[in-house]
């Protein structure tokens, strides 16, 4: 005979609760309603339980696809237009250059060749956007196709609307194919920015296959390493929130602006963020009686 919640809280023969006390039914719904709670505060996995030794079937499954979900993230292309849409696309003027991979596979297997715009890429960058401007918002696929598709079209118009709001120069976006972090020192030395903003999505986890990343740099040029960018991470739909995103980049590059620097000299200051609703407060525990 299977073994209840119940039945393992009550010995057989025993009465069902004391005067005072909560009967284990009551006890069982009140933990089943905090652990709801406290899932609603974190993607982790927890208390997921076991079958044996192994997960639980739907917590297998459920990994299983998690797992098929950052491997397509990974693996997918962007298409411009189709994905980010046509509207956009043609709002912002956005174009399409790449880096000196040839490939996704050699791409993932040459971080280097990542890390700077080909020739064409640089003349027509050149072309095309208005040099000096005072922010420049790059867009790169990196190691998630799925998170520049799903958060670029709503954190785009954002940031040209924090832009305008501080009276600055928004400079035209553009998509680079086969990005890394280090092609904020070849925009930089091409257009002479104030403030580069690379939109890229972040390696995805177990947790999330759609998290984009904004590295940001200060007037970026050739040797410029991490110390002098900064990053706001973890840009979805359970991490920070695309109006919150927007005012952070904002924000930041208003600091870097003021320093004439960026990287570890420039920190955020988070004092003036925005409130943001919350998840609900943990129910409190149940009490075995009056004290």
């Amino acid at each position: 005979m299977a073994l209840t919640m119940s039945d393992s809280l009550q010995p057989v023969g025993q009465a069902s609760s004391l005067p005072g006390q909560s009967r284990p039914e009551a006890c069982a719904t009140d933990l089943s309603e905090r652990l709801a709670a406290l899932r609603l505060r974190t993607p982790a996995r927890i208390l997921a339980g076991r079958a044996g030794a192994s997960y639980r079937t739907p917590t297998h499954l459920q990994l299983r696809q998690d797992h098929a979900a950052a491997r397509d993230a990974v693996e997918a292309e962007v298409d411009l237009t189709h994905d980010l849409g046509e509207e956009l696309v043609r709002r912002f003027g956005l174009f399409e250059v790449r880096t000196w991979a040839a490939g996704k596979g050699e791409y993932l297997m040459r971080p280097d060749l990542g890390r700077q715009l080909c020739d064409e890429a640089r003349r027509t960058v050149t072309e095309r956007c208005p040099a000096g401007a005072d922010l420049q918002v790059v867009i790169g696929d990196g190691l998630s196709a799925a998170a520049v598709v799903a958060q670029v079209p709503g954190l785009l118009p954002l940031l040209e609307a924090q832009t305008a709001r501080r009276g600055w120069r928004f400079g035209r976006p553009f998509f680079v194919r086969y990005c890394r972090v280090g092609v904020l020192n070849d925009v930089g030395d091409l257009l002479d920015l104030a403030v580069v903003v690379l939109l890229i999505g972040e390696r995805p986890g177990l947790a999330t296959a759609e998290s984009l990343s904004a590295y940001m740099a200060y007037r970026p040029r050739t040797g410029h390493t991490d110390a002098q960018r900064n990053l706001i991470s973890n840009i979805h739909a359970r991490g920070i929130r695309l109006d919150e995103a927007a005012w952070r980049i904002a924000a930041l590059a208003e600091r870097m602006r003021q320093a004439q620097a960026s990287g570890v000299s420039v920190k955020e200051d988070l004092s003036c963020l925005p409130l943001r609703d919350l998840p609900p407060a943990l129910p409190s525990p149940p009490t075995d009686g009056p004290s």
